[in-house]
């Protein structure tokens, strides 16, 4: 089975199949500063993850784009700050152009329902 979570035309911020979720990339708000995007993009991944019936300790895998790698520590201050650290995720991130030039960073995840056992 499939469940879709807030589909569109285009995409849905969340699909579960089985135990398994993935997540849209997330992104902030233009025009702030990559904190401040990397603190709403986390928000919306754990309110996603909620919707889905699960949290941040089940995220399995991570990908995180920065449009600028220099920006590599102050978006890992917020990661740090809020990624759960008794179940740390496998986690890539790049540099990338992204869908426009005032986002800075998009986080991507893959994670284990609340019904995955493990």
């Amino acid at each position: 089975m499939i469940t879709r979570i807030q589909p569109g035309a285009r995409m849905s911020e969340a699909v579960i199949h089985g135990d398994t979720i993935y997540l849209a990339g997330q992104v902030g708000e233009p025009g702030d500063d990559v904190i401040a995007q990397t603190k709403t993009a986390l928000a919306e991944v754990e309110a996603l993850l909620a919707e889905a019936g699960s949290d941040k300790s089940k995220i399995l895998m991570a990908q995180i784009w920065l449009a600028d790698i220099g920006d590599f520590d102050a978006m890992n201050s917020v990661w740090d700050a809020w990624v759960d650290t008794a179940n740390p995720p496998a986690r890539a991130t790049g540099e990338s152009r992204l869908a426009s030039p005032e986002y800075l960073v998009e986080v991507i995840v893959i994670a284990a329902t609340g019904a995955a056992k493990g």
